[in-house]
């Protein structure tokens, strides 16, 4: 299950909400608010009404009308800018609970690594990249850095929000420690790779409070549409105070701003910025970490996913599953025997064996080694390990290892009794034989396999229900990787690959025209991560994995790219959505001015109040004061997203006319009418 990385936060939280009007107000600088030109547009609008308003202030001309429109022109600004101030906001109270992790933390800085005990404490802040700090049960790791010796449990909750520990060991790909995360177990030797100020931790806070968010080419595209709509609009209504004098309805520079700021798209253009912050926010809540919008609306189109098998698909090690004893051996015997072999082996498989013997043989480990016990260490000249008890020799390691063993101590040759037959079906069956002797005698096989993670053959079948292609890349043997592929569900597999192979294969299918994502976790898939459209680096990976890709899954779940499409498609699908609802609405709001313009000069134009709005100025008022108010009734939608659900292309353009077309058409009717009752009521207009 995903674990969130902190509380919910409040979608109106109150200190929020505070925070939020103060930016609000902030962004009304023009240097900041120029980037939305629909906004920019109306400030600059408000603002001309406003010295129009003092200007009749000043003269004793009659100010309340004018002053109104000002009135609801500013709040309309506002009212768009803390739609992205609560985004950012949200953003900010996830970023204070990040810093919660960082403290003032004290590193043991080594002056050699081979003696421990000489280290100097230095401030977390003073190290260095290459310098090497040793890391103790109860101490925080200072920075972000690479195992190079050692093993030890680790509290990443910090980080990801998983209570559980996870082990962090020198070499393959669980070598990556994060700079706030506590040692719970044992001791480590870590050399710093990032300075201070650019650890991983800061990247998060400066990503999460959207420092560094970038326009996604959507975003960019939307905002030239609705910059060339503002710019039509605006010829358009200058141009009707020609006409209007003709027809002998002179039309008031008020009425004229009214007109234009009720049909240009304000209602996209003030929550667009939202849309895209609260996307990555969203992301957040499902512990994924995205360097970029661009990320997360490519995540939206997604149609192909690369996995990499080690880390990501399995669990990275190689996991006893079965002991397979020989003929004249019971299980128990074989399960005793390989428990005594592994009780030194610190190694994963080693301790994946006394596991094994323990929870399906239901074998105690003894508190104390037995008294006559002298353990023999693994050797990549005998390849193999094990015990010496009394007069017995008890050894597992490869399998042509433990026979020669076997041969040296019984010189009369090995008895079968079906070793070779399990050797060759564990192996057919893509997993790993380690034999298992006792002086003279085999006793069995012991059944090595790269263990899938839990649940993860019916995640990949909703993804391919989602219509995306699954594609496991492994450098094992194709005997091997068919025996995963299998197991996993995936669509397809390309084993003995190399990083280049990944790299090609992503290159090949993104000139097909395919949008490709890839999920990794070793510095082999870094170019591979870089390259993709979408590249989700697990966080318990190496460094070089978290820098090349534009995600990273703190959870480090491959079948996380669910929630990662679905959330992409959530932010295309609002935008979308949105930007219809908008563009109807401005359909309403043309039949509440327009009459309201003319009707004096042009009786006839009458027909076309069908709202039957009571005096044009409560009209004009009625309108502009629906334009703002519509705008912060939408602000929770836009931050919640509209839920997903499967759809093809022309199903969803049917949705969206339906529901956010004829409700764009239907609300401001209904909404401009009640306004308009309103503002009469209390003699506003």
């Amino acid at each position: 299950m995903t674990k969130h990385v902190q509380t919910q936060i409040s979608m109106f939280d109150g200190a929020i909400l505070r925070q939020a009007g103060v930016d609000a107000v902030k962004k009304l600088n023009p240097g900041e608010l120029i980037r939305n030109p629909v906004i920019f547009v109306t400030e600059v609008v408000a603002l001309l009404v406003t010295i129009l308003f003092i200007r009749d202030l000043i003269t004793g001309a009659s100010v309340f009308f004018t002053g109104q429109i000002a009135a609801w022109l500013w709040f309309t600004v506002i009212f768009a800018n803390l739609a992205e101030a609560i985004a950012e906001g949200r953003g900010r109270a996830q970023a204070d609970t990040l810093r919660q992790a960082r403290t003032e933390t004290l590193a043991k800085r080594l002056y050699d690594p081979e003696r421990k005990e000489l280290f100097s404490r230095v401030s977390a802040a003073e190290l260095e990249i290459g310098d090497l700090v040793l890391v103790e049960a109860g101490d925080l790791i200072p920075g972000d850095g690479e195992v190079l010796e050692g093993i030890a449990s680790v509290n990443e909750a910090a980080i990801t929000g998983e209570s559980a520990p996870v082990i962090r060991e020198s070499g393959g790909d669980r070598s990556a420690v994060t700079g706030g995360t506590a040692v719970i177990s044992d001791w480590l030797v870590v050399r710093i790779t990032a300075a201070s100020g650019s650890s991983f931790l800061d990247r998060m806070i400066a990503l999460v409070e959207g420092a560094e968010r970038r326009k996604t080419p959507n975003e960019i595209a939307l905002n030239v549409l609705l910059a060339g709509m503002t710019i039509i609009f605006l010829i358009a209504v200058v141009t009707l105070s020609g006409p209007g004098r003709y027809s002998g309805a002179d039309v008031p520079v008020p009425v004229l701003v009214a007109l234009l700021v009720t049909l240009i798209p304000t209602t996209i253009g003030g929550l667009l910025s939202a849309i895209g912050i609260a996307g990555m926010n969203r992301l957040m809540r499902f512990n994924v970490l995205a360097m970029s919008g661009r990320a997360v609306e490519a995540a939206g189109d997604v149609d192909t996913l690369l996995l990499d098998k080690t880390g990501t698909i399995t669990f990275g090690n190689r996991m006893a599953s079965e002991i397979i004893p020989v003929s004249g051996v019971t299980e128990r015997e074989a399960a005793e025997a390989a428990l005594l072999a592994s009780l030194a082996d610190e190694t994963a498989e080693g301790r994946s064996i006394v596991a094994l013997a323990q929870e399906k043989y239901g074998l105690r480990v003894p508190g104390e080694p037995p008294v006559d016990a002298r353990f023999i260490e693994f050797s990549a000249t005998t390849r193999l390990s094990g015990v010496d008890l009394g007069s017995r020799r008890l050894r597992k390691g490869a399998v042509d290892a433990v026979l020669r063993f076997v041969r040296n101590v019984d010189n009369h040759g090995v008895s079968d009794h079906g070793f070779a037959a399990s050797v060759d079906r564990i192996a057919r069956s893509g997993g790993t034989p380690l034999g298992l002797a006792d002086g003279g005698r085999l006793l069995g096989v012991i059944h090595l396999k790269d263990v899938v993670k839990p649940d993860i053959k019916e995640r990949f079948s909703e993804l391919r229900r989602m219509g995306i292609r699954t594609v496991m890349v492994t450098g094992d043997n194709p005997v091997t990787a068919a025996a995963i592929a299998s197991e996993a569900g995936v669509d397809d597999f390309i084993a003995e690959a190399t990083p280049e192979d990944k790299l090609n294969y992503i290159r090949r299918a993104q000139t097909e025209g395919r949008l490709v994502a890839m999920c990794g976790d070793g510095t082999n898939d870094a170019p591979a991560l870089a390259q993709a459209d979408v590249g989700v680096a697990m966080q318990s990976g190496t460094q070089a994995a978290r820098e090349a890709g534009n995600m990273v899954d703190l959870d480090s779940d491959p079948t996380k790219l669910i929630e990662i499409v679905g959330i992409g498609k959530q932010l295309l699908m609002t935008r979308g959505s949105l930007t219809t609802f908008s563009i109807s609405n401005d359909v309403a709001k043309y039949f509440a001015i327009i009459p309201a313009l003319f009707v004096t000069a042009i009786p006839e134009l009458r027909a076309l109040n069908v709202m039957g709005l009571s005096t044009p100025q409560s009209a004009i008022l009625s309108a502009v004061i629906f334009n703002a108010v519509i705008i912060i009734a939408l602000i929770p939608l836009a931050l919640r997203g509209i839920p997903y659900r499967p759809l093809g292309a022309a199903s969803l353009l049917r949705r969206n006319l339906l529901i956010y077309g004829f409700g764009g058409l239907l609300v401001p009717f209904i909404g401009i009418k009640i306004i308009d009752l309103a503002v009469t009521a209390m003699g506003w207009a």
